[in-house]
């Protein structure tokens, strides 16, 4: 079976070794994180592989998988190159940055490993979660060609919806990727501390919480993001999205910044010059 080594065991690192390694796609062999203990825990989650506490103390594997944050990856590709595993064949290795390319494991591909990116379109903000929501997820692939094609054949293995991303696109790729999953927490969040500054019971929070998200889901599933639109940017009403701005900046100066750029994408979307 074709050997797959971790650095790094993260909600994403787990969630993509439990799927595999539950679909069989691949032998979880050994596992490193930031620390012998933690690296014990993972492998307990994810059901299999070997905890170790060094790069050196790893085996040669046929694929890397580098779930590390991002600030992190062109260290691990530097210490995994000092580390001297080629192998004959050229192994692959690959991290799972939204943001960066291939081009942060450099080092590794200097020595002759096929190098690669592989993204999800996915919270992944529970790992048990994750692993039950993956199925149809999109997953985004860059890097060596050959490297590509093996990882397409094991994420759709686990129901992942592959495509191809160029180098160059993949900042541009992750940001859309932001607007349209972690902003949102972030404008709830906004929403919930205007609505209880204006007077709004903290009881009626929840309700209102999942019924506006659940239908604006719904309505934008159905009609598409401009017809889903409602409100005054909707309306073209550029003096009550003023007024209205100027009222939230004053209660808090970023959240009105936002608001103001928000409508103003609103009204384009819209049709309305502003």
């Amino acid at each position: 079976m074709t050997t797959l080594n971790l650095v790094g065991a993260g909600r994403v690192g787990r969630t993509l070794a439990m799927l595999w390694a539950r679909h069989g796609s691949f032998e979880i062999q050994d596992v490193l994180t930031s620390s012998l203990e933690s690296a014990q825990q993972a492998c307990v989650a994810i059901g299999s592989g070997h905890a170790v506490a060094r790069p050196a103390d790893m085996r040669p594997a046929d694929v890397w998988m580098v779930a590390v944050q991002d600030a992190h990856i062109a260290a691990v590709a530097t210490t995994l190159a000092a580390s001297h595993h080629t192998g004959a064949t050229g192994p692959i290795v690959f991290h799972c940055s939204g943001a960066q390319n291939a081009g942060s494991l450099q080092p590794l591909a200097d020595m002759g490993w096929r190098t690669a990116s592989a993204h999800c379109i996915l919270s992944f903000a529970e790992v048990e979660a994750a692993v039950q929501q993956f199925a149809g997820t999109a997953c985004a692939l860059e890097g060596d060609a050959d490297a590509c094609t093996a990882l397409e054949t094991a994420f759709q293995a686990i129901g992942g919806q592959c495509f191809r991303v160029a180098g160059e696109d993949k900042v541009l790729y992750h940001a859309a990727a932001v607007f349209a999953t972690n902003f949102l927490p972030v404008l709830q969040s906004v929403a919930e501390a205007a609505w209880a500054r204006s007077g709004v019971p903290p009881a009626l929070l929840p309700q209102l919480r999942a019924s506006l998200l659940r239908n604006a889901v719904d309505n934008i599933t159905r009609l598409g993001p401009a017809g889903a639109l409602t409100g005054p940017a909707a309306r073209g009403d550029v003096a009550a999205i003023e007024r209205q701005a100027a009222t939230v900046h004053a209660w808090d100066a970023p959240s009105g910044d936002a608001y103001r750029a928000l409508s103003t994408l609103a009204l384009r979307l819209a049709g309305h010059a502003y």
